[in-house]
């Protein structure tokens, strides 16, 4: 698997639209990924999912201008949401350039046991269709559950993941540790796995890599950090930070890490939640509940590092960083609040296709 600051051929997307998790008919999402989409749009092709329902309304917010048009495809594709990181296909290549596709089966991240919805069918064909759409063989895991936030890899044959997602039970409970690495071997061509213990504090995912760390490039990893030893996280970033600084990955480099901020802890307000509708299979929204954010949840395009702003102070102090990290990329800053109240951010709604 290439590591995502290789090049792309474009993005891939899903339309919100259910209203057990997004608020106010999902209107407020929608025109959140729309920011999303355009920021990308700036760098590469866009492809976005969309119901048949939902088709001309997303027709007409994502094609606004001839220019939107030419760099934004819209097809009609079911699904049960919008988290293309985690249903549609994880991109692998081989040493002839050829690109083919590693269909996950996914379970609502948790199945009957802990996950978010019922039922998750449609986003379990989501990979399968993108596949299909591009006309790029497929390979199955079938009855081997994962998403494509819980791993990061830098190309070179590390893959960095949390046990506190992938060693759930309600993932692969039939697996031992040391297999669930041999299946990501097989499928990732990676041969390290570093596995820190927890994701961050909260996150619904069940401790998703892709909100707590990354890589940069290799040999070097970037880390969800606060110095509030009062905060729940502190801990949790500690530990990682111990495990990383004692890592090597797979080529024998010792880890350099670097760290950026958190935002101050992001609470959901009554009125933010009280337009979602209570449906009996969907773990229900909850005012004043702590959100899972993290800067971390950016997405890297061809020459591009969009962002999620919070309307924090940490907001500038992150992207400095990031401009330093990813000196040739525009850091583009996009409100991220809207997509966090229904449980991810921009990397999680965002799946990059090599080139």
């Amino acid at each position: 698997m290439p590591a995502e600051w290789q090049p792309h051929r474009q993005t891939w997307m899903v339309w919100p639209e259910r209203t057990d998790n997004w608020r106010l008919g999902a209107k407020p999402a929608q025109a959140a990924f729309t920011r999303v989409i355009q920021a990308i749009a700036r760098f590469e092709p866009v492809t976005v999912g969309v119901s048949a329902n939902q088709y001309g309304n997303a027709l007409a917010q994502l094609h606004s201008s001839p220019e939107l048009a030419e760099r934004i495809r819209v097809i009609e594709l079911s699904s049960n949401d919008a988290w293309c990181r985690d249903t549609g296909p994880s991109f692998v290549v081989n040493g002839k350039g050829d690109v083919r596709g590693i269909d996950w089966t996914f379970n609502a991240w948790g199945g009957l046991n802990g996950g978010l919805y019922f039922p998750w069918h449609l986003d379990d064909q989501v990979a399968s269709k993108v596949l299909s759409v591009e006309q790029q063989l497929r390979y199955r895991t079938e009855g081997f559950v994962l998403e494509g936030g819980a791993i990061h890899v830098d190309g070179e044959g590390t893959v960095l993941t949390t046990e506190e997602c992938l060693l759930n039970p309600n993932r692969n409970p039939h697996l031992s540790r040391a297999q669930i690495e041999q299946m990501l071997h097989e499928y990732l061509g990676t041969s390290k796995v570093i596995w820190l213990e927890q994701g961050i504090y909260l996150d619904e995912t069940d401790g998703h890599i892709d909100n707590m760390a990354c890589f940069v490039r290799p040999g070097e990893v970037l880390l969800a950090w606060t110095d509030d030893e009062k905060d729940p996280q502190y801990a949790r970033s500690q530990a990682a930070l111990n495990v990383l600084e004692n890592s090597t990955d797979a080529q024998g480099r010792a880890i350099k890490v670097h760290k950026l901020p958190l935002p101050a802890p992001i609470i959901a307000e009554p009125e933010e939640y009280a337009s979602v509708d209570s449906v009996l299979h969907t773990i229900p929204r909850e005012a004043h509940a702590r959100l899972a954010g993290s800067y971390i949840n950016f997405y890297l395009c061809n020459g591009g590092l969009i962002m999620p702003a919070f309307d924090d102070p940490n907001d500038e102090v992150a992207a400095a960083i990031l401009r330093e990290l990813f000196p040739e990329r525009d850091v583009v800053l996009v409100p991220g609040r809207e997509i966090l109240l229904g449980g991810g951010n921009i990397h999680c709604i965002t799946q990059q296709q090599p080139a």
